[in-house]
Order: structure tokens, then C-alpha cells, then sequence
């Protein structure tokens, strides 16, 4: 395993470009018990939201595998903005409609904001806009209008940058009851709050962070070093693939700067908890 630096997209792709993700969506959870409904819910602390701090979050299966991911943001003293994957809103809105039962809660698509992200200041009045709460480097997010007559995105930019940085997100690449929370490198990446009340599939994942059993990882690698049986997602066009590995496999793979600290982290503790046990 090799620690690397991202190689972000060529100058050229930068300047003036758009900022709308146009492959994302709103979702507004509404009224007085809005932060509560979520935080029984979800792995990050909804209680503690602040305007202009989004949280990174995951719906968990009761194993704690990822159903779906998406950010939490503060909208006044109670309701909360869900920005998640367009192609999946609908499908998250029935989920967690399953839940209110009779809360006194509303759950809807919210169409006059949408999600906006750029890398760095570029040129751009951005500095004062929310860091990505996973990770500084994946520049700023923040929620806007969008043009009236706006054809333009910046989707394809988000991605490559994302993935650069090594961090994986979405069904596509997390999967829906494929990946357990920890495994998609949530925990290295402020996806989940170990001191928040119970949250679905909450059992497992403490267990496993506590234990520092996270046995497998999600992971960019080159694609000509891809293992084919480990491939969750071909990238020719960015000449990466995600593989989901066993950290003992990862070898001298490349990883990120972020994430190599944290597996080193992990191992130095499981060489501290044998010698413990052995003395």
C-alpha cells in the first residue's frame, strides 16, 4: 500500500465553469420532530445540525449496509434538506416515509433550491460557501437556485474530481445492501457519529468500529491493477476502477493520503491489542 496525491483535473477544465449537479436532488423534511424522525434514522447527528455545516450520512439496512447516502443540511430551527442522488430521491422519500407513521412530519421533494459544488475558488466568489464536510479537498457545496436557463453542469467534473480523491458515493459505486457503512470508508470520512442515540443498522457498525473489524474497503486503483472478481465499477474514461478489497490484499496499491493514515492507525492499534493479550 502507497499513499498518493490526487492528479486533479488539467487547468483547461477549471476556470468559469458551472457549479450546478444537475444529478442531484432535494428533500425536505419538515416540522417540529423533523431532526428527531432523522436521527432515529440515520448515522449522523441530525440533532447538532448548523446552518452552512452540512453532514455526510448513510440510511442504513438493520445489518448496517448502505442503502442510500446523502448530505444533511439545516433549513431554520427545524426542517432539514436531504441532497441526494436525483435518480434515487423518489426511491428515499418512500423509504423514509415507511417510518413517519404518524409524525407529525412532511416529506417531499423541494424544487426551489439545488445542490452547487466547485472544487476551489477558481475565480469564483466561493470561499465563503461549506467545505465538503467528508474531505476539504472536494471543494465547496453549497445550495442556490438554479438559471432559468441554465443547460450546463458540472456533474461530470464533480465526478472525476471525487474520484480522484478517492471517495466513493452513490448506488452505483456503494451499491443498496451490498457494502456495509464502515467499508465505504464512512468513518474515515465524518459519515457516522459514534456518540449519537440509536440509528437502523447502528448495532453493527459500533461493533465494528469499536473492534476495528472493517475488513474490507472500497477502493480506486489503476485500472490495469483492477481484480476483476473485486470490480464494482469500470472507469476507462478516468482509467480507474472501484474495487471492493480485504485491506490485507491492498498490497502496494495506491491510496489516498487520508486513507492510508487511517488503515496505519487501525493497524498500529491491532498490533498494540495482540501485544496486550500476549503479555
Amino acid at each position: 500500500m502507497t499513499e498518493t496525491t490526487p492528479e486533479p483535473p488539467p487547468p483547461s477544465e477549471t476556470p468559469d465553469r458551472a457549479t450546478w449537479l444537475s444529478d442531484r436532488a432535494l428533500i425536505r423534511v419538515g416540522g417540529a420532530e423533523a431532526r428527531a424522525f432523522l436521527n432515529g434514522l440515520v448515522t449522523n447527528d441530525a440533532g447538532r445540525l448548523a446552518e452552512g455545516a452540512p453532514r455526510w450520512a448513510g440510511l442504513l439496512t438493520p445489518q448496517g449496509k448502505a442503502l442510500f447516502d446523502f448530505f444533511l443540511w439545516a433549513d431554520g430551527p427545524e426542517d432539514v434538506l436531504i441532497d441526494c442522488e436525483a435518480a434515487q430521491a423518489d426511491a428515499l422519500v418512500r423509504r423514509l416515509s415507511l417510518y413517519r407513521l404518524r409524525r407529525p412530519i412532511t416529506i417531499a421533494r423541494e424544487d426551489a433550491r439545488a445542490v452547487h459544488w466547485s472544487p476551489d475558488s477558481g475565480g469564483r466568489d466561493v470561499a465563503d460557501k461549506p467545505v465538503d464536510p467528508r474531505l476539504p479537498a472536494l471543494g465547496h457545496r453549497w445550495l442556490a437556485p438554479v438559471a432559468a436557463d441554465a443547460t450546463t453542469h458540472a456533474d461530470s467534473l464533480y465526478r472525476a474530481w471525487r474520484h480522484s480523491h478517492g471517495v466513493p458515493e452513490g448506488l452505483d459505486e456503494l451499491g443498496s445492501d451490498q457494502t456495509l457503512w464502515l467499508e465505504t470508508n464512512a468513518r474515515e470520512l465524518n459519515g457516522v457519529d459514534f456518540t449519537k442515540g440509536c440509528y437502523v443498522g447502528q448495532e453493527n457498525t459500533a461493533r465494528m468500529h469499536y473492534r476495528s473489524k472493517v475488513n474490507r474497503r472500497l477502493i480506486f486503483v489503476p485500472r490495469d491493477r483492477s481484480d476483476p472478481k473485486r470490480q464494482r465499477l469500470d472507469l476507462p474514461e478516468e482509467n480507474l476502477a472501484l474495487d471492493y478489497l480485504r485491506t490485507e490484499n491492498l498490497g502496494d496499491l495506491p491510496v489516498p493520503v487520508w486513507l492510508a493514515e487511517a488503515l496505519a492507525d487501525a493497524q498500529a492499534g491491532e498490533e498494540t491489542q495482540a501485544g496486550e493479550q500476549d503479555a
